[in-house]
């Protein structure tokens, strides 16, 4: 399967024969980045935000997620885990966590999570083999806290979003510094991420995206 990012917290997965999903479609004019112009049965809410849920800017669309579930569409699994919001909850925005399954391979997409999930919100999400975690503070996790998610999780691969670039409008903190909590240094950006269960990493890895216009 493929993983393209488009900026924030958008990305898109595809892979033949199944159905492409789109997450976190965002208005440009708040968040900046290009006008999307993408195309997906499927797009995926983790809260309402003009940085998150500009599903109009995704044709051909059949599936709108904004919510907790358990969904089969086009092949593809779909656990939806609602955190946040709660009385009792620290987190003041409803977010949304989906887990995307493409025939064993495993994707996670943690929307704007604020605080370090809890072990059962961990189980819920069964395993995870590449984790789309946000890393720049903002509304949602910041550095520190997205390398303890990573130690958590232990996903196999992990690939930031929502932070600082170029492009952005939002005030976000730098991608280095979560590169630092992970004991990394720079990460050679790549265009997309190819990936196979076969080839998948056994110690977990970091690897960095290049936004793509549009």
């Amino acid at each position: 399967m493929e993983i393209t990012w488009y900026g924030h917290s958008c990305f898109r997965l595809t892979e033949r024969n199944f159905a492409t999903v789109v997450t976190d479609p965002f208005d440009h004019k708040v968040v900046g980045y290009d006008a999307l112009k993408l195309k997906a049965e499927i797009v995926t809410v983790s809260h309402e935000a003009p940085g998150h849920n500009n599903t109009d800017a995704v044709k051909g669309s059949t599936h709108a997620l904004t919510g907790a579930g358990e969904f089969e569409i086009g092949s593809v699994f779909i656990t939806a885990v609602q955190t946040g919001g709660g009385k009792k909850s620290k987190e003041k925005t409803r977010n949304t966590l989906y887990v995307f399954d493409y025939d064993g391979i495993t994707v996670a997409h943690l929307g704007d999570l604020q605080e370090v999930p809890s072990q059962s919100e961990v189980e819920a999400l069964g395993t995870v083999n590449v984790l789309l975690v946000p890393v720049g503070g903002g509304s949602s996790l910041n550095a520190a806290k997205a390398a303890e998610v990573v130690s958590l999780i232990e996903p196999n691969i992990v690939i930031p979003m929502h932070y600082a670039t170029d492009d952005s409008k939002v005030k976000l903190e730098a991608l280095s510094k979560f590169l630092k909590e992970m004991g990394l240094g720079k990460v050679e950006s790549q265009p997309s991420l190819k990936i196979t269960r076969s080839g998948l990493p056994q110690e977990t890895k970091v690897v960095v995206l290049d936004y793509q216009k549009g």
